[in-house]
């Protein structure tokens, strides 16, 4: 149902940016989008003009002339401007379109009342794996939007990874944990890999090792379903490799820094649309 829905509908993707451009590269690869039935924009028409050339798709600054013949509205502009964008092309929007926004941060009451019409809005919060088919997205509704909004969503963000649908007051908590969160994986790869070549092992190895592992291991956790503390003690022998090296992540204070990196971010999502 996905790829023959919307594959037909005309779609306006403002702002394509870092994750603007994610989507739109991995929709099209996926066929939930047709180059011909989409118009990304941008703030630079030297950006516009590599994005016609490297997708075919419609591309240029006008972010009113991509929404006007729009069925769906991704925005995907930065949270600061967010407000503006809206107020400019609400003349050229109406009650039958869906805006899906992935914009941090910013609630969809914001969105509906810079728009001061009744038109569904949908918040996503994707992660930057999606460019891999290995993202995660929350989202939730606004006032305006239904069951079937919240369906054409997930049917483009499902093809992008996972999603889960929440109560909005949860976004900004997606937002520090699994949008930020894979900048923290990342230093903990790094890490790993480096501590590999710290004892011995080649660098181009020790990254091949701490990656594989990384993914295994999320991966268990993903179809097993077990707690991830019940899976830490099955790998844990008594008096083996691993409770040494468990001591050590306790004695660095691993765990509560990683909560406090979370918690940190959460508190800035909270700020970013209004600053």
């Amino acid at each position: 149902m996905a790829k023959s829905l919307s594959a037909k509908k005309k779609v306006a993707i403002l702002g394509a940016g870092k994750m603007g451009t994610i989507l739109l590269q991995s929709f099209l690869r996926d066929g939930l989008l047709s180059a011909g039935q989409t118009f990304a924009t941008t703030a630079h028409p030297e950006r516009a003009r590599v994005l016609k050339e490297k997708f075919k798709v419609r591309a240029g600054t006008d972010n009113s002339a991509a929404v006007k013949d729009a069925d769906i509205i991704f925005l995907c502009v930065k949270p600061q401007v967010v407000a503006d964008v809206v107020r400019g092309i609400r003349a050229h929007v109406h009650a039958k379109q869906v805006i899906i926004s992935v914009a941090a941060s910013v609630p969809t009451e914001m969105i509906e009342r810079a728009l001061e019409k009744e038109v569904p809005v949908v918040r996503a919060m994707p992660n930057t794996p999606c460019a891999q088919g290995a993202g995660m997205t929350a989202l939730c509704k606004g006032k305006f939007a239904n069951k079937q909004h919240l369906e054409l969503a997930t049917q483009f963000f499902d093809a992008v990874g996972r999603t889960v649908v929440l109560d909005e007051k949860h976004m900004d908590a997606v937002t520090g944990l699994s949008a930020s969160g894979p900048a923290y994986i990342y230093i903990i790869l790094e890490s790993l890999a480096e501590a590999g070549v710290k004892v011995g092992l080649p660098r181009d190895v020790a990254t091949l090792l701490a990656a594989q592992t990384t993914m295994g291991a999320a991966r268990v956790v993903l179809e097993t379903g077990d707690h991830p503390a019940l899976l830490k003690d099955a790998v844990t022998t008594p008096a083996g490799c691993t409770i040494d090296g468990i001591m050590e992540l306790e004695e660095g204070k691993l765990r509560v820094t990683l909560i406090k990196a979370v918690v940190k971010a959460v508190q800035r999502a909270k700020e970013l649309a209004f600053s």
